[in-house]
């Protein structure tokens, strides 16, 4: 199975251990992922609140060059990317006047889409491309006893449903079962982690935050499993300043692809489990194994 791969800023910085435990993951699977050539930043979706039209032509860039590199399939891991990518892909299709912008805009770079990419995202291409079987044979050191909550966060399910439930998604519930962990039930799979609004309403983001965190501890929780490098960034970076405001709800978050890694057998070297801010203790005896 071969796909274009859209890393995205996040993957390349704060993220960095999303991509580094995604791409060893992916090739133990047999999918070869090829990262595209020159791409840039989807403008995420701030840059969609601020200039919708200049945003898709951002985005459409990528969608461009996917199409120019004779890609079928385009993976975006990063929530917002995914997201963005696909909202494009909808304005172009819906709105003739988006369609007319972004043509112009990709002609002056000798640009054009003239088809549209599916933008995959991997929860997707592990459950209905791979499959949870092939999933299984992979699996070498179950991740027995292990308590993991599964956070979607808001994007790669709303506004488009494409794989999943809007309201209770369960493709990463399936995935982290088949690793052998127990799936922690919490209905704030889908809640805002505060996005943003950390570096911009402090306050309000690490509210948002508290309550994830709290909740996941309440529901007896080892760890947080999620997809999203801002979501794992603000459920992992801001305990200090959580406890000092309100309580320690302290829990290491990581994202699915690390427990993959894990339940593989890979190395935690090659996983990029050494960048958490909060060390992962419940998965010693695992690293270990």
């Amino acid at each position: 199975m071969k796909y274009g791969y859209f890393p995205g800023c996040s993957l390349k910085g704060t993220g960095r251990a999303y991509e580094e435990s995604l791409l060893p993951v992916m090739q133990h699977l047999g999918i070869e992922m090829r990262e595209l050539d020159d791409w840039s930043c989807c403008g995420a979706t701030a840059y969609m609140a601020v200039d919708e039209g200049k945003a898709c032509a951002l985005a459409a860039r990528n969608l461009a060059i996917a199409e120019q590199e004779g890609h079928a399939q385009l993976m975006a891991p990063c929530s917002a990317c995914y997201l963005v990518l696909n909202k494009t892909q909808h304005y172009m299709a819906e709105y003739g006047a988006m369609k007319r912008l972004v043509d112009k805009a990709l002609g002056s770079v000798n640009l054009r889409v003239t088809r549209p990419t599916p933008v995959r995202h991997p929860l997707d291409v592990l459950l209905n491309d791979v499959g949870l079987e092939a999933v299984k044979q992979k699996v070498t050191h179950p991740l027995k006893g292990l308590k993991v909550a599964p956070y979607y966060g808001c994007q790669i399910v709303r506004p488009y449903s494409t794989f999943d439930d809007q309201a209770d998604p369960q493709t990463m519930d399936r995935l982290l079962e088949s690793l052998g962990a127990t799936v922690v039930d919490w209905p704030l799979k889908t809640k805002c982690c505060g996005g943003s609004l950390t570096g911009t309403l402090p306050k309000a983001g690490l509210r948002l935050a508290y309550i994830l965190l709290k909740e996941a501890r309440k529901r007896g929780a080892d760890v947080i499993a999620t997809v999203c490098p801002l979501c794992q960034f603000n459920l992992d970076g801001y305990h200090d300043k959580i406890a000092a405001r309100w309580e320690p709800v302290r829990i290491p978050t990581v994202y699915f692809s690390q427990l993959m890694g894990l339940a593989f057998g890979l190395p935690a070297g090659r996983l990029g489990l050494q960048r958490g801010f909060v060390p992962m203790k419940p998965l010693a005896a695992v690293t270990a194994a």
